[in-house]
């Protein structure tokens, strides 16, 4: 029957694997635009794809062409392993927790299920977010990352 797939899951796996795949195309397609001097893509991944693929073969002839096509291949390796785990396998999520001044970590696996019975992901100071919560708590976690530089 449509429709009655539970929509209270968050795949942090799958939001991990797209950050990557998004940080390290932007990353390359940098390298590429103040070499080459090009207009550069907008920040989304079929574009930065597309343009990275439009100057593949520049791309290949240069020093770090090792670098590119290791970290793609990290990457695709990352998503097949997000898209079809081994079976048995649960992908757990570990962070530093997102509340100001918190010394926690946040560590949740799927299916956890918090002190109320409900589906929850909790750091290890008390901090908890019930399913209606996590949206908030994944734009927490993105604004913590954005402020990571590498």
């Amino acid at each position: 029957m449509s429709g009655t797939r539970s929509r209270d899951h968050l795949n942090f796996s799958v939001l991990d694997a797209r950050h990557h795949i998004a940080a390290t195309l932007a990353s390359w397609s940098e390298i590429v635009v103040e070499e080459l001097g090009v207009t550069a893509p907008e920040r989304s991944v079929p574009r930065l794809a597309g343009f990275l693929s439009t100057h593949l073969q520049w791309l290949a002839a240069q020093v770090p062409a090792a670098d590119f096509a290791d970290e793609t291949a990290a990457l695709v390796a990352q998503l097949r392993t997000t898209v079809d785990p081994e079976p048995g396998t649960l992908h757990t999520l570990i962070r530093n927790c997102v509340v100001d001044g918190c010394a926690g970590t946040i560590s949740a696996s799927p299916g956890h299920a918090g002190a109320s019975g409900n589906r929850s992901i909790a750091c290890s100071a008390g901090h908890s977010w019930e399913t209606h919560e996590w949206l908030t708590l994944r734009r927490l976690m993105e604004r913590d990352r954005k402020g990571v530089t590498a």
